[in-house]
Protein backbone atom coordinates (compact mmCIF):
# COMPACT_ATOMS: atom_id res chain seq x y z
CA UNK A 1 0.00 0.00 0.00
CA UNK A 2 0.96 3.28 -0.74
CA UNK A 3 1.40 6.34 2.12
CA UNK A 4 -1.32 7.58 0.82
CA UNK A 5 -4.01 4.21 1.04
CA UNK A 6 -2.02 3.01 4.78
CA UNK A 7 -2.84 6.55 6.34
CA UNK A 8 -6.22 7.37 4.62
CA UNK A 9 -7.98 7.07 8.12
CA UNK A 10 -5.56 9.59 9.13
CA UNK A 11 -5.85 12.32 6.11
CA UNK A 12 -9.79 11.81 6.14
CA UNK A 13 -9.15 12.70 9.85
CA UNK A 14 -7.30 16.11 9.26
CA UNK A 15 -9.44 17.08 6.12
CA UNK A 16 -12.25 16.91 8.97
CA UNK A 17 -10.30 19.61 11.32
CA UNK A 18 -9.27 21.53 8.47
CA UNK A 19 -12.70 21.76 6.45
CA UNK A 20 -14.57 22.61 9.78
CA UNK A 21 -11.86 25.25 11.09
CA UNK A 22 -12.19 26.76 7.66
CA UNK A 23 -15.54 26.32 7.23
CA UNK A 24 -16.17 28.20 10.94
CA UNK A 25 -13.81 30.96 10.37
CA UNK A 26 -14.04 31.62 6.42
CA UNK A 27 -17.24 30.45 5.33
CA UNK A 28 -17.46 33.27 2.30
CA UNK A 29 -15.37 30.88 -0.14
CA UNK A 30 -17.03 27.93 0.47
CA UNK A 31 -20.70 29.42 -0.03
CA UNK A 32 -19.70 30.46 -3.00
CA UNK A 33 -17.90 27.05 -4.50
CA UNK A 34 -21.26 25.52 -3.30
CA UNK A 35 -23.09 27.72 -5.69
CA UNK A 36 -20.96 26.73 -8.90
CA UNK A 37 -23.80 24.59 -10.20
CA UNK A 38 -24.98 22.97 -13.84
CA UNK A 39 -28.22 21.27 -13.48
CA UNK A 40 -27.82 20.51 -9.68
CA UNK A 41 -23.92 19.27 -10.24
CA UNK A 42 -21.40 21.05 -8.24
CA UNK A 43 -18.28 21.82 -10.92
CA UNK A 44 -15.58 21.77 -8.65
CA UNK A 45 -16.79 18.75 -6.76
CA UNK A 46 -17.72 17.01 -10.18
CA UNK A 47 -14.28 17.75 -11.75
CA UNK A 48 -12.76 16.32 -8.50
CA UNK A 49 -14.81 13.33 -8.63
CA UNK A 50 -13.61 12.87 -12.11
CA UNK A 51 -9.85 12.63 -10.71
CA UNK A 52 -10.43 10.41 -8.50
CA UNK A 53 -12.48 7.63 -10.30
CA UNK A 54 -11.12 7.77 -13.64
CA UNK A 55 -7.33 6.93 -12.94
CA UNK A 56 -9.28 3.71 -10.88
CA UNK A 57 -11.43 2.76 -13.67
CA UNK A 58 -8.35 2.74 -15.82
CA UNK A 59 -6.69 -0.37 -13.92
CA UNK A 60 -10.06 -2.10 -14.82
CA UNK A 61 -9.48 -4.82 -17.95
CA UNK A 62 -13.19 -5.38 -19.44
CA UNK A 63 -11.11 -8.29 -21.31
CA UNK A 64 -10.53 -10.11 -17.67
CA UNK A 65 -14.39 -10.82 -18.52
CA UNK A 66 -13.42 -14.08 -20.06
CA UNK A 67 -11.91 -15.35 -16.67
CA UNK A 68 -15.30 -15.17 -15.31
CA UNK A 69 -15.83 -19.13 -15.97
CA UNK A 70 -12.67 -20.00 -14.46
CA UNK A 71 -13.81 -19.03 -10.92
CA UNK A 72 -17.77 -19.53 -11.34
CA UNK A 73 -18.49 -20.19 -7.76
CA UNK A 74 -16.44 -17.41 -6.42
CA UNK A 75 -18.42 -15.09 -8.63
CA UNK A 76 -21.79 -16.50 -7.89
CA UNK A 77 -20.92 -15.70 -4.44
CA UNK A 78 -19.34 -12.51 -4.67
CA UNK A 79 -22.45 -11.49 -6.80
CA UNK A 80 -25.17 -12.52 -4.35
CA UNK A 81 -23.55 -10.88 -1.83
CA UNK A 82 -22.96 -7.31 -3.49
CA UNK A 83 -25.99 -7.05 -5.01
CA UNK A 84 -28.86 -9.00 -3.19
CA UNK A 85 -27.42 -8.81 0.17
CA UNK A 86 -25.29 -5.88 0.99
CA UNK A 87 -27.77 -2.79 -0.43
CA UNK A 88 -30.62 -4.77 1.55
CA UNK A 89 -28.85 -5.05 5.06
CA UNK A 90 -27.61 -1.36 4.98
CA UNK A 91 -31.37 -0.12 4.41
CA UNK A 92 -32.24 -2.48 7.62
CA UNK A 93 -29.66 -1.32 9.48
CA UNK A 94 -29.81 2.09 8.77
CA UNK A 95 -33.65 1.85 9.74
CA UNK A 96 -32.49 0.01 12.83
CA UNK A 97 -30.08 2.24 14.13
CA UNK A 98 -30.66 6.08 12.41
CA UNK A 99 -34.47 5.74 12.26
CA UNK A 100 -35.21 3.94 15.92
CA UNK A 101 -32.03 2.92 18.14
CA UNK A 102 -30.35 6.47 17.41
CA UNK A 103 -32.78 8.68 16.37
CA UNK A 104 -33.62 10.75 19.84
CA UNK A 105 -29.74 11.53 19.64
CA UNK A 106 -29.93 12.75 15.78
CA UNK A 107 -31.20 15.75 14.08
CA UNK A 108 -34.24 14.57 13.00
CA UNK A 109 -34.85 16.60 9.85
CA UNK A 110 -31.98 14.91 8.55
CA UNK A 111 -33.10 10.97 9.44
CA UNK A 112 -33.65 10.35 6.32
CA UNK A 113 -30.99 12.16 4.35
CA UNK A 114 -28.68 9.90 6.54
CA UNK A 115 -30.38 6.49 5.58
CA UNK A 116 -30.26 7.68 1.76
CA UNK A 117 -26.51 7.74 2.20
CA UNK A 118 -25.88 4.81 3.48
CA UNK A 119 -27.81 3.03 1.11
CA UNK A 120 -25.67 5.23 -1.30
CA UNK A 121 -22.96 4.12 0.18
CA UNK A 122 -23.25 0.17 -0.07
CA UNK A 123 -25.66 0.30 -3.44
CA UNK A 124 -21.98 -0.35 -5.45
CA UNK A 125 -18.69 -2.37 -4.84
CA UNK A 126 -15.46 -1.27 -4.69
CA UNK A 127 -13.46 -0.83 -7.73
CA UNK A 128 -10.36 0.39 -6.78
CA UNK A 129 -9.39 -0.54 -3.30
CA UNK A 130 -10.06 -3.84 -4.01
CA UNK A 131 -6.95 -4.92 -5.71
CA UNK A 132 -4.73 -3.18 -2.46
CA UNK A 133 -7.09 -5.56 -0.39
CA UNK A 134 -6.65 -9.04 -2.75
CA UNK A 135 -2.85 -8.81 -2.53
CA UNK A 136 -2.82 -8.71 0.92
CA UNK A 137 -4.60 -11.40 1.33
CA UNK A 138 -2.59 -13.58 -1.96
CA UNK A 139 -5.92 -13.44 -3.40
CA UNK A 140 -5.93 -14.69 -7.27
CA UNK A 141 -5.40 -11.97 -9.35
CA UNK A 142 -7.29 -12.89 -12.14
CA UNK A 143 -10.40 -13.62 -10.00
CA UNK A 144 -10.24 -10.22 -8.21
CA UNK A 145 -9.50 -8.65 -12.01
CA UNK A 146 -12.82 -10.21 -13.43
CA UNK A 147 -15.32 -9.60 -10.44
CA UNK A 148 -14.39 -6.04 -10.30
CA UNK A 149 -14.84 -5.66 -14.15
CA UNK A 150 -17.81 -7.82 -14.16
CA UNK A 151 -19.40 -5.35 -10.64
CA UNK A 152 -18.48 -2.31 -13.07
CA UNK A 153 -19.89 -3.56 -15.88
CA UNK A 154 -23.54 -4.26 -13.82
CA UNK A 155 -23.22 -1.06 -11.96
CA UNK A 156 -23.25 1.04 -15.10
CA UNK A 157 -27.03 -0.69 -15.14
CA UNK A 158 -28.03 -1.27 -11.67
CA UNK A 159 -26.66 1.37 -9.88
CA UNK A 160 -30.01 3.92 -10.42
CA UNK A 161 -32.80 1.40 -10.48
CA UNK A 162 -31.28 -0.55 -6.86
CA UNK A 163 -30.67 2.96 -5.52
CA UNK A 164 -34.35 4.52 -6.74
CA UNK A 165 -35.66 0.66 -5.22
CA UNK A 166 -33.95 1.37 -1.60
CA UNK A 167 -34.81 4.99 -1.04
CA UNK A 168 -38.62 4.05 -1.98
CA UNK A 169 -38.69 1.45 0.30
CA UNK A 170 -37.08 3.94 2.61
CA UNK A 171 -40.17 6.13 1.78
CA UNK A 172 -37.08 9.14 0.66
CA UNK A 173 -38.33 10.85 -2.87
CA UNK A 174 -36.44 9.94 -5.46
CA UNK A 175 -35.04 12.84 -7.64
CA UNK A 176 -34.82 10.25 -11.16
CA UNK A 177 -33.39 13.02 -13.00
CA UNK A 178 -30.60 13.87 -10.72
CA UNK A 179 -29.97 10.17 -9.96
CA UNK A 180 -29.51 9.33 -13.50
CA UNK A 181 -27.58 12.27 -14.00
CA UNK A 182 -24.80 10.95 -11.50
CA UNK A 183 -24.77 7.84 -13.09
CA UNK A 184 -24.27 9.46 -16.76
CA UNK A 185 -21.52 11.77 -15.20
CA UNK A 186 -19.93 9.20 -12.51
CA UNK A 187 -20.35 5.86 -13.96
CA UNK A 188 -20.92 5.91 -17.54
CA UNK A 189 -18.88 8.88 -18.87
CA UNK A 190 -15.78 7.82 -16.91
CA UNK A 191 -16.24 4.26 -17.21
CA UNK A 192 -15.86 5.11 -21.54
CA UNK A 193 -12.86 7.61 -21.18
CA UNK A 194 -10.74 5.10 -18.88
CA UNK A 195 -10.98 2.26 -21.11
CA UNK A 196 -10.35 4.57 -24.41
CA UNK A 197 -7.19 6.34 -22.69
CA UNK A 198 -6.18 2.46 -20.95
CA UNK A 199 -6.22 1.29 -24.99
CA UNK A 200 -4.11 4.35 -25.86
CA UNK A 201 -1.92 3.75 -23.30
CA UNK A 202 -1.71 -0.20 -24.01
CA UNK A 203 -0.63 0.47 -27.63
CA UNK A 204 2.31 2.36 -26.10
CA UNK A 205 3.39 -0.77 -23.74
CA UNK A 206 2.73 -2.02 -20.54
CA UNK A 207 5.43 0.09 -19.07
CA UNK A 208 3.49 3.26 -20.17
CA UNK A 209 0.07 2.38 -18.50
CA UNK A 210 1.78 1.03 -15.08
CA UNK A 211 3.78 4.45 -15.26
CA UNK A 212 0.82 6.54 -15.74
CA UNK A 213 -0.99 4.38 -12.51
CA UNK A 214 1.63 5.31 -10.51
CA UNK A 215 1.27 9.32 -10.96
CA UNK A 216 -2.34 9.19 -11.40
CA UNK A 217 -2.31 7.42 -7.97
CA UNK A 218 -1.43 10.30 -5.18
CA UNK A 219 -2.98 12.82 -7.47
CA UNK A 220 -6.70 10.37 -7.16
CA UNK A 221 -6.41 10.45 -3.41
CA UNK A 222 -5.55 14.24 -3.34
CA UNK A 223 -8.76 15.01 -5.48
CA UNK A 224 -10.80 12.80 -2.81
CA UNK A 225 -9.08 14.51 0.21
CA UNK A 226 -10.02 17.98 -1.39
CA UNK A 227 -13.56 17.31 -1.68
CA UNK A 228 -13.88 15.81 2.12
CA UNK A 229 -12.40 19.55 2.65
CA UNK A 230 -14.94 20.99 1.14
CA UNK A 231 -17.83 18.32 2.30
CA UNK A 232 -16.69 19.01 6.05
CA UNK A 233 -16.54 22.86 5.64
CA UNK A 234 -20.32 22.76 4.66
CA UNK A 235 -21.13 19.75 7.19
CA UNK A 236 -18.97 21.83 10.01
CA UNK A 237 -21.25 23.53 12.08
CA UNK A 238 -23.31 20.35 12.65
CA UNK A 239 -20.48 18.05 13.41
CA UNK A 240 -19.42 21.23 16.23
CA UNK A 241 -23.03 20.69 17.65
CA UNK A 242 -22.81 16.84 17.59
CA UNK A 243 -20.07 15.08 17.25
CA UNK A 244 -21.14 12.10 18.12
CA UNK A 245 -22.68 12.37 14.77
CA UNK A 246 -20.07 10.50 13.45
CA UNK A 247 -20.01 7.84 15.44
CA UNK A 248 -23.55 6.56 15.33
CA UNK A 249 -23.33 6.43 11.63
CA UNK A 250 -19.97 4.11 11.74
CA UNK A 251 -22.05 1.62 13.46
CA UNK A 252 -24.51 0.41 10.53
CA UNK A 253 -21.13 1.10 8.06
CA UNK A 254 -19.29 -1.53 10.20
CA UNK A 255 -21.72 -3.77 11.06
CA UNK A 256 -22.64 -4.34 7.37
CA UNK A 257 -18.70 -4.52 6.58
CA UNK A 258 -18.63 -7.78 8.99
CA UNK A 259 -21.66 -9.40 8.34
CA UNK A 260 -21.21 -9.14 4.15
CA UNK A 261 -17.61 -10.09 4.35
CA UNK A 262 -17.79 -13.20 7.15
CA UNK A 263 -21.29 -14.24 4.92
CA UNK A 264 -19.27 -14.35 1.31
CA UNK A 265 -16.46 -15.67 3.61
CA UNK A 266 -18.61 -18.87 5.01
CA UNK A 267 -20.44 -18.96 1.25
CA UNK A 268 -17.18 -20.06 -0.61
CA UNK A 269 -16.52 -21.95 1.97
CA UNK A 270 -19.39 -24.29 1.72
CA UNK A 271 -18.98 -24.00 -2.08
CA UNK A 272 -15.55 -26.10 -1.82
CA UNK A 273 -13.61 -22.53 -3.57
CA UNK A 274 -10.12 -22.31 -2.94
CA UNK A 275 -9.31 -19.74 0.21
CA UNK A 276 -7.39 -17.69 -2.75
CA UNK A 277 -10.98 -16.84 -4.21
CA UNK A 278 -12.88 -16.58 -0.98
CA UNK A 279 -10.49 -13.89 0.83
CA UNK A 280 -10.70 -11.37 -2.29
CA UNK A 281 -14.44 -12.35 -2.67
CA UNK A 282 -15.01 -11.61 1.26
CA UNK A 283 -13.36 -8.50 0.61
CA UNK A 284 -15.21 -7.21 -2.60
CA UNK A 285 -18.52 -8.18 -0.94
CA UNK A 286 -18.13 -6.07 1.89
CA UNK A 287 -16.26 -2.87 0.71
CA UNK A 288 -18.36 0.09 -1.00
CA UNK A 289 -17.21 2.64 -3.76
CA UNK A 290 -17.58 5.31 -1.56
CA UNK A 291 -16.06 7.59 -4.29
CA UNK A 292 -19.12 7.13 -6.31
CA UNK A 293 -20.85 7.20 -2.89
CA UNK A 294 -19.88 10.97 -2.45
CA UNK A 295 -20.75 12.10 -5.22
CA UNK A 296 -24.08 10.94 -6.19
CA UNK A 297 -25.16 11.88 -2.12
CA UNK A 298 -23.43 15.85 -3.62
CA UNK A 299 -25.44 15.55 -6.83
CA UNK A 300 -28.63 13.93 -5.10
CA UNK A 301 -28.96 15.86 -1.68
CA UNK A 302 -26.16 18.87 -1.72
CA UNK A 303 -23.09 19.57 0.42
CA UNK A 304 -24.78 19.93 3.85
CA UNK A 305 -27.30 17.07 3.68
CA UNK A 306 -26.95 13.82 5.79
CA UNK A 307 -26.59 12.05 2.87
CA UNK A 308 -23.30 13.31 2.24
CA UNK A 309 -21.54 12.84 5.59
CA UNK A 310 -23.20 9.51 6.10
CA UNK A 311 -20.91 8.03 2.55
CA UNK A 312 -18.05 10.46 4.05
CA UNK A 313 -18.25 8.83 7.62
CA UNK A 314 -17.71 5.39 5.12
CA UNK A 315 -14.09 6.52 3.88
CA UNK A 316 -13.49 7.76 7.41
CA UNK A 317 -13.28 4.11 8.35
CA UNK A 318 -12.36 2.45 5.24
CA UNK A 319 -8.96 1.24 6.14
CA UNK A 320 -8.91 0.31 9.32
CA UNK A 321 -12.05 -1.63 9.00
CA UNK A 322 -10.71 -3.39 5.82
CA UNK A 323 -7.82 -4.55 7.70
CA UNK A 324 -9.09 -6.18 10.13
CA UNK A 325 -11.17 -7.81 7.79
CA UNK A 326 -8.12 -8.51 5.67
CA UNK A 327 -6.05 -10.14 9.64
CA UNK A 328 -9.20 -12.00 9.93
CA UNK A 329 -9.40 -13.71 6.34
CA UNK A 330 -5.30 -14.29 6.97
CA UNK A 331 -5.90 -15.38 10.56
CA UNK A 332 -8.52 -18.47 9.62
CA UNK A 333 -6.98 -19.25 6.73
CA UNK A 334 -6.20 -22.78 8.75
CA UNK A 335 -9.48 -23.31 9.73
CA UNK A 336 -10.82 -22.39 6.13
CA UNK A 337 -8.78 -24.68 4.68
CA UNK A 338 -9.55 -27.71 7.77
CA UNK A 339 -11.66 -29.70 5.35
CA UNK A 340 -8.13 -30.71 3.62
CA UNK A 341 -9.91 -29.79 -0.18
CA UNK A 342 -7.44 -27.20 -0.80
Amino acid sequence: MSIFERYLTVWVFLCIVIGVLLGQFMPAPFQWLGGLEIAKVNIPVGLLIWVMIIPMLLRIDFGALNEVKKHWRGIGVTLFVNWAVKPFSMALLGWLFIRHLFAPYLPAEQLDSYIAGLILLAAAPCTAMVFVWSRLVNGEPLFTLSQVALNDTIMIFAFAPLVALLLGISSIIVPWDTLLTSVLLYIVIPVVLAQLWRKWLLARGEAALQRTLEALGPLSISALLLTLVLLFAFQGEAIVEQPLIIAMLAVPITIQVYFNSALAYWLNKRAGEAHCVAGPSALIGASNFFELAVAAAISLFGFQSGAALATVVGVLIEVPVMLSVVYLVKRSQGWYEVSGKH
